[in-house]
């Protein structure tokens, strides 16, 4: 098994944090913050990261030192990691800003749709944290958007997780709008308290004690084009974005690794033993080590396979047949398969819909 650096979370993040505790002491009725927790201004740096126990810690005494948010409903409620304010997580995410989530709050800024913001979210969220992992999972219809930790779940309060999916959707909401809404919300933990807060800041029905803790969207609204969005400084972002991943890369998750490793790999006959050698491991540690983080080698060659095949679709002329190598696939058919299963559409029917002429 690699040797894997302790999770941690952006200082910019924890400052979030912080700040929707100190917003909620300040309300009329509220309980005040408890002392042991540090003030926003403990941490100078935008590189500044904490190990995840102290950022535990922190909302600890975020969740801990609040009374219920609103004097809301809580028959019924917790007690041990949801006593306290159970809206904590709902808090901290709908005050979430772009600031808070490092460089990835300004990439999504620049996206041009709601599917290129969910990408970025699944490529740098581990700038934010490298406690959870956010993945994709598209449809013929509707994506989920899927937050799962990669922490012990027992050391996660339910909190934090509803303060990452809300986050998402008030993260969408800088670039489609106030007014956005997803189909639904789920939770994998059990709701405790009033269900009004949830309907009135997710805007959806919100469902709990579910298989997964996602977002789920309509494909047509996914891929909508959103307006203005500035393209030449998203690159910018991006390229900064990519530099703190590679400085980051002994820490983040082996798949994730692995994903970096196949975005610039060819990906005709490319095999485990390849990726092995790009991150250091024998392919057999590789898929052992992928395994017990709930992926595996040829899930993650499918999704390469998948995001280039997007790529050159939306940016290319070239025919099906010259684009199957360059995918890793044998041929136009297999690629035609292929991509009916990713995207529920041919690929000539998706390249007329995202395809740009060209000018």
């Amino acid at each position: 098994m690699p040797s894997i650096e302790p999770s941690t979370v952006a200082a910019s993040y924890a400052r979030a944090v912080l700040s929707a505790a100190a917003d909620a002491a300040d309300a009329p009725g509220a309980g005040a913050r408890s002392d042991g927790a540090a003030g926003p201004g403990a941490w100078a740096s935008p590189r500044d990261r904490l190990p995840f126990a102290e950022v535990r810690a922190l909302w600890d005494s975020v969740i801990g030192g609040a009374d219920t948010a609103g004097g809301a409903d809580t028959a019924g409620g917790a007690s041990g990691a949801r006593g306290g304010d159970p809206y904590a997580g709902l808090r901290v995410g709908d005050a979430i800003k772009p600031g808070s989530l490092h460089v990835l709050g300004h990439v999504v800024l620049t996206c041009a749709s709601l599917a290129e913001a969910a990408e970025a979210a699944v490529r740098y969220h581990p700038l934010v944290s490298q406690a959870g992992a956010v993945t994709l999972h598209r449809g013929a219809e509707t994506t989920r958007i899927r937050y799962r930790p990669t922490v012990d779940p027992a050391t996660m309060h339910p909190q934090q997780v509803e303060a990452v999916v809300t986050g998402m959707v008030r993260a969408a909401r800088w670039i489609a709008g106030d007014g956005w809404a997803p189909l639904s919300v789920s939770f994998t933990h059990a709701r405790t308290g009033s269900a009004e807060p949830y309907a009135r800041i997710l805007n959806c029905p919100a469902v709990f004690g579910a298989p997964e803790n996602a977002i789920t969207v309509g494909n047509r609204e996914l891929d909508r084009p959103r307006a203005p969005h500035d393209p030449e400084l998203g690159a910018l972002h991006r390229a900064y974005a990519d530099r703190l991943l590679r400085e980051l890369s002994t820490a983040v998750t082996l798949a994730e690794r692995v994903r970096q490793w196949l975005d610039h790999a060819p990906l005709d006959g490319t095999g485990p033993a390849d990726a092995g050698r790009g991150v250091h491991l024998s392919p057999r540690t590789l898929r052992r080590a992928l395994q017990e983080e709930g992926t595996s080698w040829r899930a993650l060659l499918d999704e390469a396979r998948h995001r280039r095949a997007r790529r050159l679709l939306e940016t290319t002329d070239l025919p099906l047949d010259r684009m199957a190598p360059l995918v890793g696939l044998s041929g136009a058919t297999a690629l035609v398969r292929a991509f009916t299963r990713w995207e529920g559409v041919t690929p000539g029917a998706f390249r007329r819909a995202h395809h740009a002429p060209r000018r």
